[in-house]
């Protein structure tokens, strides 16, 4: 197989701050650094910046709201299971985050890079590659209760509207006071949490 780090080669790799260059079609655990992932997902906005607010809501502030939502519904859930949801989104710190219509709209399997990316996150951090059936649907419904209460908070949607998109938060919880942070704070908290998990 061709070298795409090669002179020449069109090129499919992006340097981290870390100093490693990860490939995007082929990414190797060894290429990743939770340092690298904390820093981009601070700087990727959620809701296309859309959001009320000095800074934009980032995706390591959503992945910390949906780790504790995964928490609050499944109390049982071991460290494991809660850093996958900590990481659910992970890959969006090379790749982006991408709204959904948009993503339906590309013209490449970005569900293909996307999957291939998170399994080598998930290998780099002593996790199984796949996220097996159940944990799945329960981070994909704590996900919905997350992008719920940004939209009524910061994206400007109606909860009528919220509730029809993403549905509707179950009583028992607690509501959560959504304030962006600053991009230094947003990397603290993520990498924080991830330290807390990882023990």
């Amino acid at each position: 197989m061709p070298d795409r780090m090669t002179k020449g080669s069109p090129r499919a790799w992006q340097r981290m701050l870390s100093g490693r260059r990860l490939d995007l079609l082929e990414p190797s655990p060894l290429d990743i650094e939770i340092a690298d992932i904390a820093h981009g997902l601070a700087r990727v906005a959620r809701w296309n910046g859309q959001t009320r607010g000095l800074h934009a809501f980032s995706v390591a502030q959503h992945s910390v709201l949906v780790e504790r939502l995964v928490s609050e519904l499944n109390p049982r859930l071991t460290r494991q299971a809660r850093l996958m949801a900590l990481l659910h989104d992970a890959p969006e710190y090379v790749i982006g985050d991408l709204i959904s219509p948009f993503k339906a709209a590309i013209g490449i399997d970005y569900k293909l890079l996307e999957s291939r990316l998170q399994a080598a996150i998930h290998q780099r951090f002593s996790l199984s590659a796949l996220v097996p059936a159940p944990l799945k649907a329960l981070f994909k419904k704590a996900d919905h209760l997350s992008a719920y209460y940004e939209a009524t908070q910061l994206a400007g949607f109606e909860a009528a509207e919220a509730r029809r998109l993403f549905g509707t938060p179950p009583k028992a919880l607690a509501t959560p006071r959504l304030a962006p942070l600053p991009t230094a704070e947003a990397e603290k908290q993520f990498l924080d949490h991830f330290n807390k998990l990882s023990v």
